[in-house]
């Protein structure tokens, strides 16, 4: 073999491991690419989940905490209702503080 063919012959190999190469990167892509659409479905998948079940405990608790205002509301203006007003106490209280009387 003289140098002509030796250096055509490694060439030949040289060429070929590139397209090795080439192919072996394609490939490594493609399943970089596949691992980052299935993490990314994964994702979604556990962040629509997440989100609606914290939707679903806020709108319980608002709930909740609507029932109780209306409870502790009701509470409250039975109390107002059953207290007795003083007219007379009253007007002279307010006489007092205003005209200095009394």
């Amino acid at each position: 073999m003289d140098n002509n063919e030796v250096l055509d012959h490694l060439l030949k190999i040289e060429s070929e491991a590139a397209a090795l190469v080439k192919d072996a990167q394609a490939e490594a892509d493609n399943r970089v690419t596949e691992a980052e659409k299935k993490n990314r479905a994964a994702f979604d998948k556990r962040y629509l989940e997440e989100s609606q079940r914290l939707e679903q405990g806020f709108l319980q608790s608002k709930e909740l905490a609507k029932q109780q205002y209306q409870k502790e509301l009701e509470t409250y203006k039975e109390k107002i209702s059953s207290v007795k007003v003083n007219n007379d106490r009253f007007s002279n209280l307010l006489d007092s503080l205003v005209l200095g009387e009394g």
